[in-house]
């Protein structure tokens, strides 16, 4: 069986981690069905560095059975929300006890710079597993008045096996969004992550049998997509499918529901997020809020806020500002101490970023920073800013997923909210102002479902996330996530109505 071992010896983390990359199922760990394995390459370098096992059909299929297994016998509404809770309590604290090597194993296999993994996604991974340990036993149905003859309520009751297909740009974070809510109302799971960073959701594994959470509850299996996902998404026996990832696959999980079984389906999906800075801004704040928004975490994220407008009236000024923040951002090693920006996950995606940056090019647009390669290995791009572009412009129109932005000049608050949602997207966006009034207007305005005020990137567990339009369907984080785990009975019981 595939195993991995690295001697972590940088100045940020010092420490041999050794864990099995097999298959996940049933609390322990196995090769795949075929014996066959997938090469895992750091971006940063271009190499390969490690192997894990490919899960393919069969490996899905032992893999649902054990979640309906432990559903039907050993969690569920077989065991008490309380007791729920205590588990994910104490994967919380497995986790926090190990939240350096999780850091280091999402820094290693997606490039992701350490310090951002660890002070931002771990810790916001381990809130997210606390929060929803909080939820297991308060997800109450109600009693509802009806007539004097008649005693009716609801059931809030787990939807059953969850199969969630998580991206590689937050893989630790990604579990955390999924398996809080569905452990949290008790539902089972089969989680696959990304062929690209499956390194911390497998040592997770370890970690959910050492909290105890009995065999099957959670199982981990590493695939393609269009082998073990598009498995997950089709198997009659997944009641939920839960996916993040882009709006082409999704539509065809989408459809491959309507096809066999009807599963509930949630989808975050894409995004190209508007971030507007108004002329009564502060410009300094914009400034570093609107470059976190496009050149965090490489502009690997959803939300990017990719298309920057700025109001005619400081259009100059912040365009100055923001490019001697952009070229001073220092790319480098993930595991340094002043390293800002990684690399991109992979050779494709290196490729599809630069596709676009060409097309930028060609369509006139100005590059008026960055649009070349950073060093001579592994998959980095320049921070970049295009000026002078069009909005049919394929880089103001599609999602790059890189650290490509465009600033746009705008004239008033008509202007950009019609410009900011003239896009297929509705995932997020920002606003930069110091009128209240003006910031709830244009955030009532924007067709998007989570909305900044003076930042950027700065979710909340508590707080619901999802998108309008083709950013997706249903919604998570929050109390509203756990109606994506649940379905609702009525039950009526006659106390004295007789035919």
């Amino acid at each position: 069986m595939t195993t991995f071992t690295h001697e972590f010896n940088t100045p940020l983390f010092k420490k041999k981690v050794s864990f099995p990359t097999g298959v996940f199922i049933n609390n322990e760990f196995s090769p795949g069905a075929d014996n066959t394995t997938i090469d895992l390459v750091n971006p940063s370098t271009g190499r390969v560095v490690a192997q894990v096992s490919e899960a393919v059909a069969a490996d899905v299929d032992r893999a649902v059975t054990a979640a309906r297994h432990a559903f039907e016998t050993a969690w569920g509404l077989k065991v008490p929300g309380f007791e729920r809770a205590r588990l994910l309590t104490k994967l919380a604290d497995l986790m926090e006890e190990n939240i350096d090597e999780l850091a280091a194993l999402e820094a290693f296999d997606s490039g992701k710079v350490f310090l951002m993994a660890r002070y931002g996604d771990l810790v916001g991974a381990i809130r997210l597993i606390r929060y929803y340990a909080g939820w297991a036993d308060k997800n109450h149905g109600q009693t509802i008045e009806t007539t004097e003859m008649k005693f009716a309520y609801t059931r809030h009751e787990p939807v059953g096996v969850c199969g969630s297909i998580i991206p590689w740009n937050f893989p630790l974070g990604a579990v955390a969004l999924k398996i809080g809510p569905a452990l949290a109302t008790g539902c089972t799971v089969v989680l696959k992550p990304s062929e690209f960073t499956p390194l911390s959701a497998l040592r997770m594994g370890q970690l959910i049998a050492a909290a105890g959470f009995p065999p099957g509850v959670v199982n981990i299996i590493v695939g393609y997509g269009h082998i073990a996902g598009q498995e997950i998404a089709a198997h009659p026996d997944v009641d939920k499918v839960s996916f993040t990832g882009s709006a082409v696959v999704g539509r065809k999980i989408l459809e491959t529901s309507a096809k066999t079984n009807l599963k509930k389906v949630t989808l975050e999906l894409g995004g190209k997020s508007p971030c507007i800075v108004y002329d009564d801004a502060d410009l300094e704040q914009a400034v570093k809020w609107a470059a976190l928004g496009i050149f965090g975490n490489a502009g690997q994220m959803c939300t990017a806020g990719s298309r920057i407008f700025v109001q005619e009236g400081i259009y100059d000024k912040f365009l100055e500002a923001f490019t001697k923040h952009a070229t001073a951002i220092k790319l480098g090693d993930p595991f340094l101490p002043d390293s800002q920006q990684g690399p991109q996950i992979s050779q494709v995606q290196y490729d599809r970023i630069m596709a676009y940056i060409n097309s930028g090019k060609e369509q006139g647009a100005k590059v008026h920073i960055g649009g070349g390669r950073h060093g001579d290995a592994g998959y980095w791009i320049q921070p970049t800013i295009f000026t002078d572009v069009r909005p049919d412009m394929k880089i103001v129109r599609e999602e790059i997923f890189g650290p490509v932005g465009v600033v746009i000049k705008f004239k008033d608050e008509d202007d950009v909210v019609q410009q900011a949602n003239d896009t297929l997207y509705g995932l997020a966006a920002s606003i930069f102002t110091k009128d209240i009034k003006r910031a709830v207007e244009t955030a009532n305005r924007v067709q998007a479902g989570t909305v900044w005020v003076n930042s950027s990137q700065n979710g909340e567990v508590q707080t619901p996330f999802g998108g309008y339009k083709q950013s997706g369907i249903g919604r998570e984080c929050g109390e509203d996530a756990l109606a994506e785990y649940t379905n609702v009975k009525a039950v009526h019981v006659n106390l004295g109505f007789s035919l």
